[in-house]
Parts: structure tokens; sequence; C-alpha cells
């Protein structure tokens, strides 16, 4: 089969060897790569219960066999592992220029196992590991860990990934950074990096990846170059980056303001994608093999952080630290930005925090005076978070822990440990679905389906139906993530793109039904290793204060028969049973 190395590079970090381990063609024929490869060895290399910070739990990256070709969209490796976050199944994606030089050593997954003695960085190639010490880099932020790193390793084209200080300290939602500002951020992967006690790898090599169909693949890429250059979608991100969902989601009422208390922020066009690019320099940014240039590449003019630059503020963080701690200045919410990347630590859970803090202590459970709309104070309390000092010693554990330790437990805003992206629920009906059954806590992305409800695909208040409508999205996107395909291009690639993909790199000339069949087989296989850690249906909801506190003038809330409606139906297209329980385990799993 083409388009895969059939090898995993297996790396024991206490005893500082390597060596590849064959992958079978079985294993690619039913889960491809990307995702589907994640959860097939971490199935086979993590026990059940296992602590997330043992030397036990591996740290696999792997790649799809679409990465390091011509393909638009194919920048992105994936992260998986058990997360500290939530203690269940953990994935994180990244963008950026990595993904080509860690295919470039031959591997269609790294995994790392056991944990160093003492700070180290790996620099991998086609031909070795080699263990550097990273004692003098330890401490570092996350861009001068880039730039040491990438210093000593001194190859032209490396890709460089890196923790930030609250990796080091065990941060349990430390994301992992590369090129500076793109970050694997959700369920912790940079605290369990930070564990082993690595600090980065660095990824060069010349081992390219062999495709079944090399002219289609070109032919594909010159179809969708002419394609893209006037698509609505492509148009909209080029433009507007994903800030341009903040007018979107605001006229919906669906944006989670005030600590989920609201659905629109007073002032949220302060904080919009127009205001960004009128009142700061903004230029458009690419990742490797992307016509979408979402990125915005964001430097502030005027003030006191004049001169500050990130590439950003991307929409999620712009809910989570804006619309939830109420700052309404983005100058202010770009430093808090840059905070976050500098430090390693995801930007969704931070701001979610932060804003669960300021309720906390306005409703006198702290002893802190926090306040929205304080800049300020939200940073003081992220260096707090990333140092495991005082206060942050607390929310450094998650929201399940400072929720217990507060007694605030109905109040918190998750799912299964993870707070929800910026779409509220109450409003879209489908995203209710779609964090309450989510493989990795409250996740937006698995489904993005918020998409199908603000465009009238189908009516978000609608339950018939629903879960049938569902299930497409959300096979799709894990076709997406089993390639390993950048999210965006959800509202381009279609099936028929999809499936021609599969067909140029791999060679596999598969049917629709057959391909959702792999995206099947992927998601009952994380199914599985989430009941091993003891996820029931029970634990598949919503915060209580969904069901319960409405929001806008409608008064919306997701009732708990319309929600467990929408499981049923979900199980059973699924091939669950009434439980959640798979009825047939999925292939190559023991």
């Amino acid at each position: 089969m083409k388009g895969f190395f059939h090898k995993a590079l297996i790396i024991d970090l206490a005893n500082k060897k390597y060596h590849a381990e064959p992958i079978p063609d079985e294993v690619f024929e039913n889960y491809l790569g990307g995702k589907g490869l994640g959860v097939y060895l971490l199935l086979k290399r993590c026990r059940p219960g296992t602590d997330p910070f043992s030397p036990e739990n591996p740290f696999i990256i792997t790649l799809g066999p679409i990465n390091d070709t011509n393909i638009w969209g194919s920048s992105r490796y994936g992260v998986f592992t058990k997360s500290p976050l939530t203690g269940i199944f953990s994935e994180a994606y990244s963008g950026g220029k990595v993904a080509e030089p860690i295919s470039r050593t031959g591997h269609d997954a790294i995994v790392l196992e056991g944990s160093s003695p003492g700070p180290v960085f790996l620099e991998i190639d086609e031909k070795t590991v080699i263990f550097h010490d990273a004692s003098d880099i330890w401490g570092s932020d996350s861009y001068r860990s880039q730039d040491l790193i990438t210093e000593k390793v001194n190859r032209k084209g490396a890709g460089v990934l890196v923790i930030g200080p609250a990796g080091e300290n065990l941060v349990r939602f430390a994301s992992l950074v590369n090129n500076y500002w793109r970050c694997a951020g959700r369920t912790g992967v940079g605290a369990v990096l930070g564990s082993k006690k690595v600090k980065g790898l660095a990824f060069h090599g010349t081992k390219r990846r062999e495709v079944a169909q090399r002219e289609a693949v070109e032919g594909f890429r010159k179809e969708w170059t002419k394609k893209g250059k006037n698509h609505p979608y492509a148009y909209s991100y080029k433009t507007f980056g994903t800030p341009g969902l903040v007018s979107a989601i605001n006229n919906a009422g669906a944006f989670p303001t005030r600590y989920w208390a609201e659905g629109v922020m007073e002032g949220w066009e302060n904080i919009s994608a127009e205001t960004l690019h009128t009142k700061f320099s903004v230029k458009r940014r690419a990742c490797n093999r992307c016509f979408l240039a979402c990125g915005r590449l964001t430097t502030v003019t005027e003030g006191k952080y004049k001169g500050l630059t990130i590439d950003g503020p991307e929409y999620e963080t712009l809910y989570a630290i804006g619309g939830l701690c109420l700052i309404k200045d983005l100058g202010e919410i770009i430093y808090l930005n840059d905070i976050c990347d500098r430090l390693g630590i995801d930007t969704i859970t931070a701001g979610n925090l932060a804003a669960f803090a300021i309720e906390a202590s306005i409703r006198g459970r702290i002893n802190e005076k926090l306040a929205y709309g304080d800049a300020e104070c939200i940073a003081s309390l992220f260096h707090k978070i990333a140092r495991k000092e005082g206060i942050g010693a607390i929310l450094a554990g998650g929201i399940r822990r400072a929720a217990k330790e507060w007694s605030l437990e109905d109040f918190a805003i998750h799912v299964k440990g993870m707070e929800p992206g910026g779409y509220d629920p109450r409003i879209y009906k489908g995203m209710g679905l779609a964090y309450a059954t989510s493989d990795r806590g409250g996740c937006h992305i698995r489904s993005t389906f918020f998409r199908a409800e603000a465009s009238g695909m189908i009516p978000a208040d609608q339950i018939e139906g629903k879960a049938e409508l569902f299930l497409d999205f959300e096979d799709r996107l894990i076709v997406h993530d089993a390639l390993i395909m950048c999210r965006f291009y959800r509202d381009l690639y279609q099936w028929n793109e999809l499936l021609k993909m599969v067909e140029m790199t791999t060679g596999m000339d598969l049917t629709k039904d057959q391909l959702r069949r792999i995206a099947s087989n992927i998601q009952t296989a994380t199914r599985v290793f989430n009941m091993r850690e003891g996820i029931t249906r029970a634990d598949d909801t919503l915060p209580k204060r969904f069901f319960e506190e409405p929001i806008g003038s409608k008064k919306s809330i997701i009732t708990r028969e319309d929600l467990e409606r929408l499981k049923d139906d979900y199980y059973m297209l699924r091939g669950w049973d009434k439980e959640g329980i798979p009825l047939k385990m999925p292939p190559c799993i023991d």
C-alpha cells in the first residue's frame, strides 16, 4: 500500500534507545493514518488505568497519507495520549510548517515511552535519534525554546515542537507549540511531554512519501488552485480569518459571555474582525500548502502594547478571553493571548478558568479579589497557573478540580473535564450532541456542526433527524483527521474529494460507504478506549446550567429529554447499544 512508510519509531526515553516497529497494511486499510493510527497505537500501548503522568503513558505523534504531498491543506500533525486534564482519550492537532519535516524522517508515527531522568530535547531524522541535554533550555518560554533548539540543531528546514513553563510544571492543560504561535492546545498534551522531561523535538530528513498516483495529486492541486480563488468560504477565511465568526455568533445569540451567563457580548464590535483589520496592522498568514491563509499576523500599533505581534487572535481565544472574561479591548486580548502562547497553555481552557475564578471571587468562595474586564488581573492569574502559585495551583489542575475545591460543581461548565468551544448549545442544539458525545471532552471541532445549524441546513432547534446529519459531518471530519487534513477545508472538500485523496495517495479505491466505515472504526475505537477508563452513557451529558439556565430573549435552553433523544439516535446510527457500548469491536483491536 502506498502513502505510508509502514513503520512507527519507538523511543525509550529512560534508556535512551530507539527502534522501528512495522505497521501492518490491515491497520491502514481499517484506520488510514492520523487519528486512526493514533488511537490504534494508544489502545495497544496504554494499559487501562494508566496515570497520565506516569512513564507508562505513551506520547504519540502521527501523520496521514496526504502529509508532505502537494494537496492543499495537508500541513497538520496529530498528537495522541491519555489526557491529564480529562483522564480519557486525548488528541490535539497543529498546523504551521512542521508536518513536512516530521514526514521526512520516514515514519508514520513517533512514540515516546518511559521518562527521561533529566531534561532533554530529541533530534530525529531518518537514521538516528539524538538525545540532547536540555537543562539550559528548561524554564525558557516557548518562543525562546524554539529559537534555542533550532540554533542547536542547525539544520535548514528543521521542524521544532516545544513545551513552555506550564508543560514543565505539569499544568493539566499545557500545550505543544510550534512556529511560535501554532499550538496543539487542548487536553494537556504539553503536560504529558513535561512529565517525560522532554522540552522539545526537532525533525529533519530526506525521506519522501510515495503516493499511488503522483500525476493525479498534481492535477488535483491545480484544480483546487483555480476553484479556491473564487470559493466563498476561501474568500471569508482570507479576508477575515476565524475572527469573522464574532459577529455571526453574537448575532445568533450563541456567543458565550460572562462565564456562560449570556449569549451576546455588549460591545462585541470592539473585538470583531472588522475592528481587528482597521485598528491593527494585519497580514494574512498561511501554513505550508494552504491557499486559505486564515492566519492573522497581527501587530499592535498604538497604546501600551504597541509593537506586540502574534499570529491571531483566533475566534476561540476571542470568545474565551473576550466574551467569558469581558475583555473588550483587542489589544488586551492580544496581550493575554501572547502570555498563553509563551507559557504554553491552551487559551480556551485558560479563558474559561479565569472567568470561573472571577465568579468564585464574586461569590465569596476565594479570598482573591478578581474582576471581569481586568486584563492585568487575568495576566497575573495566567502566570500563577504556569508556576502553580497560590490560586494558580488549584486552577492548574483544571476545571473539575477547581470546582470541587470551591464547591461550585453545579456552576462549572465542562464536559468530561474539558470546556466547550464558543458555540452555546442552548442555541445550537446539535452542538449539545457534539459536546456531550465528543471523545475528548467538550470539543467543538469533532463535527463543527454549528455550521450546519447556522447556515440553515437544519434548524438549530430541530431534534428529529439531527443525529443523522450530525453523523455525516462527524464521519467526514474524522476522515479529515485520519488523512491529516486542515479542518478549515471542510467546506471545500466533501466526500468525493476525500475519496479521490485516499485513492491518489494510498491506491485504495473506496466507495463512500467504505470510507465511512473507516470513520466508524476510528470513532468506535476511541469509544473502546474511553470505556476502558470508565466512561458510560451518563458521562455523555452537558453541564446542569445548559438545561436549567436560559439565555436570550427567547429564554433558550436545551432540555435533558432532547439531549437523551439525540444520544439515542446517535448511538443507534453508530452501531452502539442504548448505553453507548459498541455492539461489535472495531478491526485489529484485541
